[in-house]
């Protein structure tokens, strides 16, 4: 984990109090967080932000400023206490990460508390993490008066980026092992942990909608469906409306600009980044290391 959040994981530990109706979205980096947060953070609160309304809080904030992280915003708060203690419920809250690090008050048998998961082919998530990285690299630089700094963030290549993540050392550790923990989890407690894979969230975002909606006990009326009102949830939450929306062109979050959050939002894109060699090496190391565990990365652009 960045050195910066460890402080903020002890604070979650120590402080954080959860609700019943809390909803948690997991995920490892880069795996389409910012689109979940966006489509969950919609339709929980579609009663009181109709997806159509022009004044939707999405169509002036990032999702990122609606969906708070745990660790990041205990990190941010020292020791000021429970920084979510304000937010009425239900609340939507992100983090990244492993199941095994969660705060046992969210993870114990009965406590209620839904976890909802997104994963995403590993060579993906890699060239995203890559991209995303060059971005703050570059953001920190721009905004430096450190002269000795190189002038742009272009030294980390596809190439090292490729060995980190193949050791398992990037943020959140093995994105293997950070699936599997959520999956296995999802096996054991379908009620606790609905998993979801980006691939076939691209595939079916309408569908997918409804099951996000029926996991956290709010399932869309006959007169919703009649309305339109799932079509328009994914629509708002699309890249190309979320994109285009003027605080994700110009604003910017702590440590990134909201734009960097926004890219292509494709499967398959890693083949425009890495070689073919690349992506065997890369695949049978996935498949070593999930070896007996029953799970499988689900292959092949959309």
């Amino acid at each position: 984990m960045p050195e910066p959040f460890l402080p903020g994981i002890l604070g979650a530990h120590k402080r954080f109090e959860p609700r019943p109706s809390d909803v948690f979205l997991a995920s490892f980096p880069k795996s389409g967080t910012t689109w979940l947060m966006a489509l969950t953070f919609t339709t929980l609160n579609r009663t009181k932000h109709p997806p159509c309304d022009p004044d939707h809080p999405l169509r002036h904030r990032n999702p990122h400023d609606c969906v708070k992280f745990l660790e990041m915003a205990f990190s941010l708060s020292g020791d000021k206490g429970n920084v979510f203690a304000e937010l009425p419920s239900r609340r939507v809250i992100a983090t990244h990460m492993p199941y095994s690090l969660l705060p046992e008050c969210i993870t114990a048998k009965g406590s209620g508390r839904g976890i909802v998961y997104i994963c995403r082919d590993p060579k993906d998530a890699l060239v995203s993490m890559w991209l995303f990285t060059k971005k703050k690299m570059a953001a920190i630089v721009a905004g430096s008066n450190d002269e000795d700094k190189p002038p742009a963030a272009t030294s980390f290549t596809i190439e090292e980026a490729f060995e980190l993540f193949c050791d398992g050392r990037c943020i959140c550790g093995p994105q293997w092992h950070h699936v599997v923990g959520y999956w296995e989890e999802s096996r054991k407690r379908p009620e606790k942990v609905l998993f979801l894979r980006y691939e076939e969230m691209l595939r079916d975002p309408v569908g997918n909608v409804r099951k996000l909606a029926e996991f956290m006990g709010c399932t869309f009326s006959d007169e919703e469906e009649a309305a339109g009102v799932v079509e328009q949830i994914v629509e708002l939450c699309s890249i190309d409306v979320l994109k285009n929306v003027e605080v994700n062109k110009n604003g910017t979050q702590e440590f990134v600009k909201n734009e960097s959050f926004f890219r292509k939002g494709v499967a398959g894109d890693w083949s425009n980044h890495m070689t073919p060699v690349m992506a065997a090496r890369l695949d049978k190391i996935v498949e070593d290391a999930l070896q007996g565990s029953g799970f499988t990365f689900l292959a092949g652009p959309v």
